[in-house]
């Protein structure tokens, strides 16, 4: 979710009339955003990438991950979270979730293996991994944390900003973020090597921009800038951002309040980790099982977590298929260095998930919502619960005026 108006254009219009589209040049719009970026986060180093994905790979090659090391990563993510691994020659190791729809800690620390270097971990929907729990596991096990913020761009844990907690945080500015510039992305760190390393994953020419200082070798990498465009609206996005998280929360906690009786018909909320900190991206009700999620869902039009496609492992062909790059010397699962690492996949391995998907509804919010477009929205909520469990009840579906908005008249 997010706002776009007049200041963008402003703000395009002025790149184009000074004719500095490239980013490396005195008074770049993108050098004024990693400063503020770091600034709104409280961390020391950001780097601009092209995107979310860019992003997590340049966060891995800063960590010096490779073949032979074994990356964990949740069932439920955005299938780029699983390719940035490949991409760097390592193996994905899918991990259950819990009901938070972020990576279950148990299973993490369960899942660890002599070969297992690394976790990223993701923040989904906008809402919080249980860092504390991660950080603890991560410190016992010796392993590197990734924060893939993509989806929570604006968030927290506690009182931290998300993709500052662990060693490297990676975020997204797609269009579907809480920000955008249409695509786009950033690694943020406060330790300078890893940074400096992600810089050159992100642009070949890094160590040449930086004077070949001894303590950075140059190693070969794709490019994957930002541009001057994309700073220029990353500045102008972010001075909206606290506020509209902040509307996002409220209405989500809002929501959350007034459907606390809802328990009793078997529609539970999902537990948060942040519940104060977090983006408020949506509202998230559990069932008892999946025809109870699918029957709500046919009378209040929402998605089921489990149906969200290539957000979910069993969409993710090229793991299934062990088909890690385009050309098969350079695919991870036949390199000799990984041959001990696990790779055993199915699309049934993550049951748990799969059930949890599967009974888990998300309710989105709105910062442009209004009062009565949020009371409408409980209104409706408590009246598809009645309609879904009592049958007389379900000429309430058929009075719907605008499933869109799921706006019911009066019956």
């Amino acid at each position: 979710m997010y706002e776009i108006g007049n200041q963008e254009v402003q703000a395009i219009k002025k790149i184009i009339s000074k004719g500095k589209l490239f980013r490396y040049l005195e008074n770049s719009e993108c050098d004024f955003f990693e400063k503020n970026y770091s600034k709104y986060l409280s961390i020391k180093h950001t780097a601009l990438a092209s995107s979310g994905t860019a992003a997590l790979t340049a966060a891995l090659v800063g960590l010096k991950i490779g073949p032979g090391d074994e990356v964990l990563i949740p069932a439920h993510t955005y299938m780029a979270t699983a390719m940035s691994v490949l991409s760097v020659g390592a193996i994905p190791i899918i991990v259950d979730i819990d009901e938070t729809l972020t990576i279950d800690p148990k299973a993490l620390e369960d899942a660890c293996g002599p070969l297992t270097r690394a976790a990223i971990v993701v923040h989904m929907w906008g809402t919080t991994c249980n860092m504390k729990a991660i950080m603890k596991i991560a410190k016992k096990k010796n392993l590197f944390v990734i924060e893939d913020a993509c989806q929570g761009v604006g968030g927290g844990y506690e009182k931290k900003m998300l993709g500052t907690i662990g060693h490297v945080g990676a975020f997204s500015f797609n269009y579907y973020k809480n920000m955008t510039s249409g695509e786009g992305g950033a690694v943020v760190s406060n330790n300078k090597e890893i940074i400096e390393r992600a810089k050159c994953a992100i642009d070949p020419c890094h160590f040449y921009w930086q004077g070949r200082k001894n303590s950075l070798k140059p190693f070969a990498a794709n490019g994957s800038r930002a541009s001057e465009f994309m700073g220029a609206l990353l500045n102008v996005q972010l001075k909206r951002l606290p506020g509209m998280i902040k509307k996002m929360r409220a209405e989500r906690n809002k929501i959350l309040s007034s459907t606390q009786n809802l328990s009793n018909m078997g529609i539970k909320h999902s537990p948060l980790n942040s519940k104060n900190y977090d983006c408020g991206n949506y509202v998230f009700f559990k069932f008892n099982n999946t025809l109870d999620a699918e029957n709500f869902t046919s009378i209040f039009p929402a998605p089921i977590a489990g149906k969200t496609g290539r957000h979910n492992y069993t969409e993710w062909d090229q793991i299934l298929l062990k088909e890690g790059s385009f050309h098969q010397s350079l695919n991870p699962y036949k390199l000799s260095q990984n041959k001990k690492c696990r790779m055993n996949y199915s699309k049934n391995m993550c049951k748990s998930s799969l059930e949890i998907l599967d009974k888990t509804i998300m309710i989105p919010t709105d910062p442009k919502n209004t009062k009565k477009d949020i009371n409408n929205t409980i209104r409706n909520i408590k009246r598809a619960a009645l309609a879904y469990i009592n049958k007389e009840h379900i000429k309430i579906k058929q009075k719907a005026i605008d499933k869109g908005k799921f706006d019911y008249s009066e019956t």
